[in-house]
């Protein structure tokens, strides 16, 4: 009896470390799918002055959200509930989001994933955010053309009333959080 419980503690040691190494390769592909794209000259998401392509979804709560309606800046961040980056830069972006001028009709935030895996993700952004939940390659994330989460930009309509990414790089920090 002591040998399988020592073969079964042995097995069960051997499966946490597969676990913890898989997790590892997975996020070090991430990252270099991200760096490869850089390198191809492939932007992870629109650049700034790019247009952002037409979309026309619902929130979360139903509210319609079209491109062609918004007008001010917009803050937009896309997030992935199975993403531990997007895990760690949410609650900054929740931060954030909460002292937009605008107010919550300023920031449309997009749950890449089913909507189960996303209820956390939704009920945590609902109070700041226009919330959608769409699957890859939804609605959203292909306007702003979204090869890797978690992103973060700012859009508004340009001199000529297109409507662009004037930042492509927000850094969820206030100036008075910012290092003097």
């Amino acid at each position: 009896m002591p040998v399988l419980s020592a073969a079964v503690t042995l097995v069960g040691i051997l499966c946490a470390l597969n676990l913890v190494l898989t997790l590892g390769v997975v996020k070090r592909l991430r990252e270099h799918t991200q760096l490869l794209a850089a390198a191809r000259g492939e932007p992870s998401q629109l650049e700034v002055g790019e247009e952002v392509g037409e979309f026309d979804t619902t929130s979360t709560l139903g509210e319609p959200l079209v491109r062609d309606l918004l007008s001010g800046p917009v803050l937009f961040g896309f997030f992935s509930p199975t993403c531990e980056p997007c895990r760690d830069k949410l609650p900054r972006f929740v931060e954030y989001a909460r002292q937009e001028p605008g107010g919550r009709s300023s920031v449309i935030a997009t749950v890449v994933g089913d909507a189960d895996g996303a209820a956390a993700f939704v009920a945590e952004l609902s109070d700041v955010a226009h919330v959608v939940v769409e699957e890859s390659g939804g609605a959203l994330a292909t306007a702003f053309r979204i090869r890797a989460l978690p992103s973060v930009l700012r859009a508004d309509r340009d001199a000529e009333g297109r409507y662009t990414v004037v930042d492509d790089d927000v850094t969820l920090a206030r100036p008075a959080d910012l290092p003097a």
